[in-house]
């Protein structure tokens, strides 16, 4: 192992303690790279089926993020799995091309917003929170960038479809899970919120179970019909 590999790794923030043995210097190395060298972020057991048995994943993990903890990039944790992460406070620095890659309208970010924290939820339940209607070409949007997904279908006339949120929604918002999104204060601490809402408004805890609630159906492969379709059906 060359020198300057042990000094770099080893030059930490102050009171963080340098691998106590050249076995645990390789091991943090090797996590190291394998974040740094993945476009995705990976879980625990992808980590532990590429180094050697018996290394101590979450142990090195954790290691990992007190020497980055500093450090203009950060090991973080989101949807259950480990990624290098720009600093929070200079993210501002990549503010700009996150608007040229992903701009939604407003009509685009509201919708997406009550899929979030209404998920599982359809279109007209969409229409009616919003107290707008909803454009089939809003959520085809939403589809496209894959934060959202077609889960499965509501247990009432016409059969609509029913929309939530993917990992890479929380991936790309930097979410642990989707029970991370604000709640009421925050929002309101926010500006989000008009601080004269009444008192009896609350904001709903989010829910992504994969599982499919007990009033909706698995799409039939094959057989999705267009989603105008379905909504006008239950009129």
């Amino acid at each position: 192992m060359s020198e300057p590999d042990q000094l770099d790794l080893e030059d930490g923030p102050e009171g963080t303690e340098a691998p106590k043995s050249v076995d645990d210097l390789s091991g943090l190395r090797m996590v190291e790279a394998l974040l740094f060298a993945s476009s995705e972020p990976l879980s625990l057991e992808e980590l532990t089926l590429r180094l050697p048995e018996g290394t101590d994943v979450v142990g090195l993990l954790e290691e990992l993020q007190t020497l980055y903890a500093p450090r203009g990039v950060n090991v973080i944790r989101v949807a259950g799995k480990w990624c290098f992460r720009t600093a929070e406070d200079l993210s501002f620095l990549m503010h700009r091309n996150v608007e040229e890659q992903r701009k939604l309208s407003r009509a685009a970010l509201e919708t997406l917003a009550i899929i979030a924290y209404h998920q599982p939820v359809t279109r007209a339940e969409i229409e009616e929170i919003r107290g707008v209607s909803t454009s089939k070409g809003t959520l085809d949007v939403l589809l496209e960038t894959t934060w959202i997904r077609m889960r499965g279908r509501r247990r009432t006339p016409g059969r609509p479809v029913t929309y939530g949120t993917t990992e890479h929604f929380l991936i790309h918002f930097g979410l642990e899970n989707v029970k991370d999104l604000p709640g009421l204060e925050e929002l309101k601490g926010a500006g989000l919120l008009d601080s004269a809402i009444p008192a009896s408004f609350m904001v709903p805890t989010p829910n992504d179970d994969t599982a499919l609630a007990e009033d909706e159906d698995p799409l039939e492969d094959g057989t999705l019909f267009d989603d105008e379709t379905d909504e006008t059906a239950q009129t």
